[in-house]
């Protein structure tokens, strides 16, 4: 997850790296639809040996959302995708799906569901 400051055009050197790394995959994935192999594509890329698919956590939003065009509803408890940015100011949050305006956080000393943090 990358802060950002939604007032400004220059960003910190987080957001560029990301910037660059993330429209990098996006020209990859392009040039595959259009056909471009992947040896083409791959260069010189390392060898990984005795691979495994795993997972690790990432960061994302859990909270009560409206609007949202797939998940429906007023209110819904929902858990985001990754959250790849969050304005500095708290108001803004891009997941890799989509924007979400940021009401309200949710008290440090509450669990999200509403009950006081370890009871």
């Amino acid at each position: 997850m990358v802060k950002f400051d939604p007032h400004q055009a220059r960003q910190g050197l987080a957001f560029e790296l990301q910037f660059a790394r993330l429209s990098t995959l996006v020209s990859d994935m392009e040039q595959i639809r259009q056909g471009v192999s992947v040896e083409s594509l791959a260069g010189d890329a390392p060898i990984l040996e005795r691979w495994t698919v795993s997972a690790r956590p990432a960061a994302c939003l859990v909270g009560f959302s409206s609007g949202h065009p797939i998940l429906e509803g007023t209110g819904r408890l929902i858990t985001t995708s990754d959250v790849i940015l969050i304005s500095q100011d708290g108001a803004w949050a891009r997941t890799l799906s989509r924007w979400y305006v940021l009401g309200y956080p949710l008290p440090a000393n509450l669990d999200s569901d509403g009950t006081r943090s370890g009871q």
